[in-house]
């Protein structure tokens, strides 16, 4: 399987909302990068995406659109990426499977 050239943390947090509609907004932007297709870990604080710079790059420009056109008058937006085009990054699997127990 080939490394993924970069992976992308994003976190969004829509301004000037109350709390169920800053849930319905993150609840957006969520399934749309969902809908991507490509692999991606939901977790508490933020979504972790794996695939190409511009990719990533669209997809995050597209993220601060859905939350605006859902109502947020802005938002802050925390990112983090790891980005090697030569030969790509640690893919989330290698990342976390060590931490990861089973109940």
């Amino acid at each position: 399987m080939k490394q993924p050239e970069a992976s992308l943390a994003i976190q969004v947090l829509p301004q000037s909302v109350t709390g169920d509609e800053v849930l319905s907004i993150v609840d957006k932007v969520i399934a749309y990068i969902k809908n991507t297709g490509l692999h991606t870990v939901v977790g508490p604080f933020e979504t972790v995406i794996e695939g190409d710079f511009e990719q990533l790059m669209e997809i995050a420009a597209e993220c601060q659109r859905i939350c605006v056109r859902s109502g947020a008058a802005g938002l802050l937006t925390y990112m983090k990426m790891a980005y090697n085009p030569q030969s790509g990054v640690w893919s989330i699997a290698e990342k976390t499977a060590k931490h990861i127990s089973y109940m």
